[in-house]
Parts: C-alpha cells; sequence; structure tokens
C-alpha cells in the first residue's frame, strides 16, 4: 500500500542543508523488522514512523530508527517529524503551537512558531543523566580522536534517551580537525553502551555561533551525523552541569555539520534551573510515496 513520505531538513531553512530525517506519516501496521529495513534502506542517520497515540495527552506517537537500531528518543527526527505532521494537517497544534509527541522515552513538548515564512520547532529536552567517563576510557578516547580533551571539564556519558559520552576540546579548529578511528570507536560504544559520542569546542568568531559541535555514531550505523539535536542538548546539560555557562541561565547558537557539507544551526536555551530547550528552523525537501 501506498504510505505519505517526506524528508524534512532541520535546522536549517534551505533544502538540503542541515539533517535530513525520513517520516513515514502512515505507518500503522507496519512490524518492527519492516520499520528497520526501511530505515536501512534511507541509509539516513533517522528514519521515523508516525503512529496513532496510545494515550490521550499525546497528539501522535513517534518510533524513531537509526539503520541499525531504534531510539528512544532523538532531537532532529523530533524536530521534523513535528514539521511534518503540523505541515500535512495530520496534526493540529494546541494552544501557543504546542504538540505532544510520544515515544520511547515518553511525552515530549514540541513548540511551533511561524516568523515571516520560516518555521522555528523547539523541544523540551528530557531530563539529562550525567556520569563521569572513567579515566580508562577518556584515555582511549584520545587514542580514537588522536588529540587530547579537556580534563578539566570531565568528559561524561550524557544520558536523554540517545546516550551520547559528551568531550570539550579546547577550542573549535580541534574539533573541525578530528580524524576518529571508527572502528575504535564503535566498539568503544558498544562496551559503554552509548549510542554515540558528541564534541564541542568554543568558536572564537563568526556568525552568533558559540560552540562548533561534532557528533560521531558509527556503532548505530552513522559515520557523522550531520547536526544532531539530542547531541547538542547534552552538550548544554553537560555544559551546565560544569559551570560553563552562566548561572541565571542562558541562550546561544551552536553550529554543526560544515565537515559533511551541511550548515546546522542549533538554538539552544537553558533556563536558571538547567532545563533545556532545542530548535531551529525545519524544511521539506521531498515528499512522495513509499509503496508498503
Amino acid at each position: 500500500m501506498k504510505r505519505s513520505y517526506q524528508v524534512v531538513d532541520v535546522f536549517t531553512n534551505r533544502p538540503l542543508l542541515g539533517n535530513p530525517v525520513a517520516v513515514v506519516l502512515d505507518a500503522e501496521g507496519l512490524t518492527t523488522d519492516a520499520m528497520q529495513a526501511v530505515a536501512n534502506w534511507t541509509n539516513l542517520s533517522e528514519t521515523t514512523f508516525v503512529l496513532p497515540p496510545t494515550t490521550a495527552e499525546a497528539d501522535y506517537r513517534l518510533r524513531i530508527f537509526t539503520p541499525r537500531n531504534e531510539l528512544p528518543f532523538a532531537g532532529h527526527p523530533t524536530l521534523g517529524s513535528a514539521h511534518a505532521v503540523a505541515e500535512t494537517g495530520r496534526v493540529i497544534p494546541r494552544g501557543s503551537g504546542r504538540l505532544i509527541q510520544q515515544c520511547g522515552i515518553g511525552l515530549v513538548e514540541v513548540t511551533i512558531e511561524e516568523r515571516g515564512g520560516d518555521r522555528q520547532l523547539t523541544f523540551d529536552l528530557p531530563p539529562a543523566k550525567l556520569e563521569p567517563l572513567h579515566a580508562a576510557d577518556v584515555a582511549e578516547l584520545e587514542l580514537i580522536l588522536g588529540c587530547k580533551v579537556d580534563r578539566k571539564t570531565t568528559p561524561a556519558i550524557v544520558n536523554v534517551g540517545a546516550i551520547w559520552m559528551v568531550v570539550h576540546l579546547n577550542d573549535a579548529a580541534s574539533v573541525l580537525n578530528l580524524r576518529p578511528d571508527f572502528v575504535r570507536l564503535a566498539n568503544l560504544e558498544r562496551r559503554l553502551g552509548v549510542t554515540g559520542l558528541t564534541v564541542f569546542g568554543t568558536r572564537e568568531h563568526g556568525d552568533r555561533a558559540a560552540i562548533e559541535v561534532r557528533t560521531f555514531a558509527p556503532s548505530c550505523g552513522v559515520a557523522e551525523d550531520p547536526v544532531c539535536g539530542s547531541g547538542n542538548g547534552s552538550v548544554a546539560a553537560f555544559q551546565w552541569q560544569r559551570g560553563l555557562l552562566p548561572p541565571g541561565g542562558t541562550d546561544y547558537v551552536a553550529a554543526q555539520g560544515r565537515c559533511v557539507g551541511r550548515d546546522g544551526r542549533v538554538k539552544v536555551s537553558v533556563d536558571a534551573n538547567g532545563n533545556v530547550r532545542v530548535g531551529g528552523s525545519c524544511v521539506t525537501s521531498v515528499e512522495g510515496s513509499l509503496m508498503l
């Protein structure tokens, strides 16, 4: 049967930039194996499947797959899927442009705001759980990355549904110059039970972006994720916990995707209690049908 399908570019208002997510809008009746097969076929960092909610509190239910496995939550798929269900009229946003997504981690609120033809979407990051990375694993990461990490801000595992090792490097140039050993990184990810690795460093100048970010998840079949919402949210939670952000809260923009030919911009807000919101622009690049 025909199933409506979109590809949405997230964290950009220009098609072919940002990070694409494939969204299957009529996923009811598909088995888990079928969903995983589609995600493997699209070969994007994530593919999502929109389903009826199983709780009255939610507007829709979302299942999220990498080419190799299912995730309980991910950032850019959340924003791109919310854009798709709103654009196609499958869900009418509540007051103040709110949508409630049901996914593996629970309920996630997404806000949609129209700004002169530019659709901005924002999600509330699920509560982050941090644990420090053991010294031996930090040493292994340095070998994988081929550079030293900032040990004053101890690298951590940050669990927001997706689970990221988060590492602070000295500057943006160090981030951009990375050439990780993906085989060794995938082995470390599997051993630690994490989704992947997100690294960040401060930008000294540029177009308002405060930090440069890169995300790697080879164990999930994604060597480098172009622009990662949950990774950026985890970086914000990490910075808050490590005292790298003002105690009263702050807003900033992160840049990601330059090393894979993208140019994503992620808007991050952290309040005085450490609550994180992540957002950016979304634009539909593909509309069509899947024959499944």
